[in-house]
């Protein structure tokens, strides 16, 4: 009998991310206050199969680049609330580009499965279109921005290699910045339903990743 990708405890451990993702999609779409808390619940739940895993998976050093990643996007996520008195795009460019540089890392060393694929180039593309765009609106962020795009980038191409479900979770991650650039510095461009279309893309794209991180993990070592 062919055995489950991760096993019932596991899968079960990633509802409560799925309910209040769903949730803080549905709240933010009808604008509500109550949506920045259950944005800030997100990723400490989505670290609850991650936890459940660890024992399980060897090198351990593996788990702790998956902790590290959910740990530093929890950081950008709550910036606002956590840092009040700090600019907040930049430090939110950082907690998110340590987050992208530790999921490189896991791909990279990790969870690899073949070459990059060809289509791959497209993300090294988008980088200069997004930098054509967007570009002349960052100010004095272009930098910062440029850089965050090449990790952002990085994730989603290395992301590639790994298996399918981490591939599409990449993609979706990158398809949630892309949005939130867009929404950052050219408002007017986008729709008023983009805030929720955002998150939804970005906890679609941190779960299938971590999903995709764990069942890859779990067949190194069984």
């Amino acid at each position: 009998m062919q055995r489950r990708a991760l096993p019932p405890t596991i899968v079960w451990a990633f509802l409560p991310y799925i309910a209040v993702s769903a949730l803080h999609v549905i709240l933010l779409g009808v604008d509500s206050p109550v949506a920045g808390t259950t944005k800030l619940l997100l990723m400490p739940l989505l670290a609850i199969p991650v936890v459940i895993s660890a024992r399980r998976f060897r090198p351990p050093f593996a788990t702790v680049l998956l902790v590290t990643a959910l740990l530093f996007s929890w950081l950008g996520d709550g910036v606002g609330a956590f840092f009040p008195a700090a600019p907040e795009l930049p430090l939110m460019l950082l907690f998110f580009g340590i987050a992208h540089l530790a999921y490189i890392a896991l791909f990279v060393r990790f969870l690899p499965r073949r070459r990059m694929p060809w289509w791959a180039l497209m993300y090294a593309a988008w980088w200069v279109a997004m930098l054509a765009v967007l570009g002349p609106h960052t100010g004095g962020l272009l930098i910062a921005v440029a850089i965050y795009g090449l990790v952002l980038g990085g994730t989603a191409a290395f992301s590639a290699r790994c298996h399918r479900v981490i591939a599409v979770g990449g993609a979706f991650f990158l398809a949630s910045d892309t949005l939130l650039a867009f929404r950052l510095f050219l408002p007017d461009s986008l729709p008023p339903w983009s805030n929720p279309a955002i998150m939804l893309a970005y906890t679609i794209g941190q779960g299938l990743i971590v999903a995709g991180a764990l069942i890859s993990l779990r067949k190194r070592t069984t």
